[in-house]
């Protein structure tokens, strides 16, 4: 490279002052040595500065490379998730390591809001632990919450982050890490182990209700129970039953959940009937069949709304468990349709009576094509096999006309009335 360059030189040194009219050289008195001599100086000077430039932004271009490849071994070797979003929560960009966390892959997630992958529910209360240690630094780290798995599970992490700001200073979005947090990581197994058996001694439970309103009257028909923990420690109630589940008590604190809100449901006017979460596997614990014999709420009354916690390998036992309940009035809800595969499976296989569409498929209806389609496909399938449609997580009137519009009787979410723990609202909706 260096002589090229040499030879380079040479010949510039010479042809430069030819074209100028000057022989390239002369001797010392000769008038026209100087141009040749300035040439043979500065050629070779100017040549010089070209190959190092050249030689700097090949180093420039190898550490480029280096640098994106070592960026992408950190991305796809990092068991963190890295992600970022724009000012309407909408995802930006989003590491591999999104795939291990919540099944989808980093362009799947992109362009789709951050409710896609943790519920509305868990966001607000991850927002309000962030609000309730924040300490004039608007960056957070260690907020626990819990992301919706594509097959329908619960991934318990610890998200850190801090907002992004334009060259004016004004928010631009978040950008953070997440990263999977097994129970055990949080806390030690005993200590686990005697949070939930505290709980299932100590009674701190309560239930909230969110009504259900029927659309074509508006009147209330119906009241989903969400289970509330006391305590300063209370914590979210997906985490909660995260992390009972760590420790094998899951089955246990859902049925003690069912037990407390049915006691609850009996300050509910008389013609509204429950909703109730369970899990498969909690279906078909014997205690079950106790626990709505034993209530003084009638069977007809209650609506079991099956959860997408565990798989369901076999649905003939999960079947065979809740015929006598459902020949007694109960009835059978595939709680948030659409959200995963496992809710369609429910659908098919244990022909519920009711289907509560998840917010995913709610959220922007109004705006939405592809959604809408979905949305009246839903309609007609759930006319065809009988089932009543609730469309979940109404939050704006624009939502609310879609839905109607689509043929979609029963609709539940914050535009139609959050939860309430106050028995004063519940006679209300009477």
């Amino acid at each position: 490279m260096i002589v090229v360059f040499v030879e380079a030189a040479v010949a510039l040194s010479i042809r430069l002052p030819m074209a100028f009219g000057y022989p390239p050289w002369g001797g010392i008195d000769d008038s026209t040595t100087f141009p040749g001599l300035l040439s043979l100086l500065v050629v070779p000077l100017v040549v010089l500065a070209a190959w190092r430039l050249m030689r700097q932004q090949q180093r420039e271009r190898r550490q480029a490379f280096r640098t994106s490849r070592l960026m992408d071994t950190v991305l796809h070797a990092s068991p963190d998730w890295l992600w970022a979003t724009g000012p309407d929560g909408r995802f930006t960009f989003s590491s591999p390591a999104c795939k291990d966390i919540t099944g989808y892959e980093p362009s799947e997630l992109l362009g789709r809001h951050i409710t896609y992958v943790i519920d509305p529910a868990d966001l607000a209360e991850a927002r309000e632990d962030w609000k309730a240690r924040e300490s004039g630094d608007s960056s957070w780290s260690r907020v626990v919450t819990v992301c919706r798995h594509r097959n329908g599970g619960r991934v318990l992490v610890d998200v850190s982050g801090r907002p992004m700001r334009d060259r004016e200073g004004k928010d631009c979005g978040f950008e953070g890490t997440c990263r999977v947090l097994d129970a055990e990581m949080a806390r030690s197994r005993a200590e686990v182990t005697a949070r939930t058996q505290e709980l299932l001694t100590g009674g701190s439970l309560t239930t909230a209700f969110q009504p259900i309103k029927l659309l074509e009257t508006g009147s209330v028909i119906g009241a989903e129970a969400l289970t509330r923990f006391g305590g300063p420690d209370g914590g979210s109630p997906e985490v909660r039953f995260v992390e009972a589940a760590s420790v094998g008590l899951d089955i246990e604190l859902e049925i003690l959940a069912l037990r407390a809100a049915l006691t609850a449901a009996t300050a509910l006017p008389a013609e509204l009937y429950v909703g109730a979460n369970l899990s498969p596997r909690a279906c078909l614990d014997p205690r079950l069949s106790a626990t709505i014999e034993g209530s003084d709420i009638p069977a007809r009354r209650i609506v079991l709304e099956l959860t997408e916690r565990h798989e369901v390998a076999n649905y003939g036992p999960l079947a065979e468990a809740l015929a006598p309940l459902r020949r007694a009035g109960l009835r059978i809800a595939v709680d948030d349709a659409g959200a995963g595969f496992a809710s369609m499976r429910h659908i098919l296989q244990l022909k519920p009576d009711l289907i509560k569409l998840d917010r995913e498929i709610i959220a922007g209806i109004d705006a939405d094509p592809g959604q809408r389609a979905l949305g009246a496909a839903m309609v007609g399938f759930s006319s065809e096999i009988g089932a009543t449609l609730v469309a979940e997580g109404i939050e704006t009137e624009a939502e609310l006309a879609a839905v109607t519009k689509l043929g979609m009787t029963s609709a539940q979410g914050y535009l139609i009335g959050r939860p309430s723990l106050n028995r004063e609202d519940w006679a209300g909706w009477g």
